[in-house]
């Protein structure tokens, strides 16, 4: 199938194969890098699942991102990497809440970099020897995140909003949580989610997009796959409380960090998908981007620098706003937030203006191939096409702007992590 974007004059080409398959083809004349990538719906909050045909599993947690370091070891010795920088491209991989996704990206070699990634990430290969040598690397990882500031507020913030959802668990697990994988697990969880069925293969790049679909189609054929039913994935009921209103820690940073969080209901009713997380962002657009009042008022007394940010983040199953940054003085900061946020005007000229911004940084993603492509799999995976965001964004009205604040900016929904230096 044939997607036409008229307002970027973009394209993008998409078929699904016999084994499920689907490859993604934007074709981008004129660039010198090709860009891949292969990603399978299958993330770090996938840890209860029944495969098609089978028993219900539980697995432990972190075992998609210990699974995705796995993928890189070659039977024979040595590891994938080699072989791309051989080809003189550089490949890379990494693990979310809801998706896992192996790249590479090349000037030069194309087809020959693009076999390796199909071949290798249909490849598994785990042995109780090679799975216990990674458990020591996986846990030096994770211990290293212990010490990484911004990492530990988003950690703690999420274990603030969520009592039972597992996006409230780090996604590379836990100490003890990785010493319980074994190569019987890791086999179980590959053959659910690395199945053709379960994933999608983008291209970005100076490419023939039939070229692509059929050198994929040849390199599938030859592995015999046969398209595989549905994966039933169970989460915990969350209730609509936050787990903590408040988690403090302290550590070696020079300033205090602050994150106030709100958590949202994913499936609202009366929002059309993708519409609610437009309007929220919007909203914080609005209220507290660079070019807010508030946000010229709180840099301004210093409360703030550049790096402060806000967000929203929305998945199938759990949603949320974060916003916060480094501040001399997070009590003062968190309250004006708390207290400003509600109740600051939103006003028509605003919306337009921000919206004109938003739609000035969808026309720039696609100049950026890595961003680009996180972007396409994150909304694919959702059941959303990419090329919609620019019509769902000029549709957005104030009205709705004002009701996710309105639903969004809860005190009962919120939450606050703050990390201060050490006494």
């Amino acid at each position: 199938m044939r997607y036409e974007a008229p307002l970027l004059q973009e394209v993008l080409v998409q078929q699904t194969l016999e084994s499920g398959l689907v490859v993604t083809v934007i074709p981008r004349p004129g660039f010198k890098k090709a860009y891949a990538t292969f990603t399978t719906h299958y993330g770090s909050i996938d840890n209860h699942f029944q495969p098609p045909g089978e028993e219900p599993v539980t697995v432990p947690d972190g075992i998609a991102h210990f699974l995705e370091h796995k993928m890189f070891e070659k039977p024979e010795g040595g590891d994938v990497f080699d072989d791309f920088a051989a080809l003189g491209a550089s490949a890379n991989a990494y693990t979310d809440y809801t998706t896992t996704t192996y790249l590479f990206a090349t000037t030069q070699h194309f087809y020959e970099a693009l076999t390796i990634l199909l071949d290798f990430v249909q490849r598994p290969y785990f042995t109780p020897e090679n799975v216990e040598k990674e458990k020591g690397i996986i846990e030096q990882e994770i211990r290293m995140y212990l010490d990484m500031p911004q990492d530990r507020l988003h950690s703690h913030l999420m274990r603030a909003l969520y009592q039972r959802h597992p996006a409230r668990i780090d996604i590379a697990g836990t100490v003890e949580s990785i010493r319980t994988i074994t190569p019987e697990a890791l086999y179980r969880c590959y053959g659910t989610f690395y199945h053709p069925s379960n994933m999608m293969l983008l291209v970005i790049g100076d490419v023939d997009p039939e070229a692509v679909v059929e050198a994929v189609r040849a390199n599938q054929a030859a592995k015999g796959y046969v398209r595989q039913g549905a994966i039933a994935r169970w989460f915990p009921e969350e209730p609509e409380a936050v787990a903590a209103p408040r988690v403090e820690h302290r550590m070696a940073v020079a300033r205090p960090l602050l994150l106030v969080g709100y958590k949202d209901r994913p499936d609202r009713p009366g929002w059309p998908p993708l519409t609610r997380e437009v309007a929220a962002g919007l909203a914080l657009g609005m209220l507290v981007g660079p070019s807010s009042a508030l946000y010229e008022r709180l840099y301004r007394e210093g409360l703030i620098n550049d790096r402060f940010a806000a967000r929203y983040s929305h998945e199938a199953t759990f949603a949320f706003a974060a916003l916060g940054g480094e501040t001399p003085d997070p009590d003062r900061l968190e309250a004006i937030l708390v207290e400003e946020l509600p109740r600051a005007p939103l006003t028509a000229a605003d919306l337009e203006r921000i919206k004109r911004k938003e739609l000035g940084g969808y026309v720039a993603l696609f100049q950026n191939p890595e961003e680009l492509a996180y972007w396409v799999n994150h909304l694919y995976f959702r059941g959303i096409d990419c090329f919609r965001y620019p019509d769902v964004l000029q549709a957005v009205t104030l009205e709705q702007v004002e009701a996710v604040r309105r639903e969004l900016l809860d005190p009962a929904h919120c939450a606050v992590s703050v990390i201060r230096p050490l006494a």
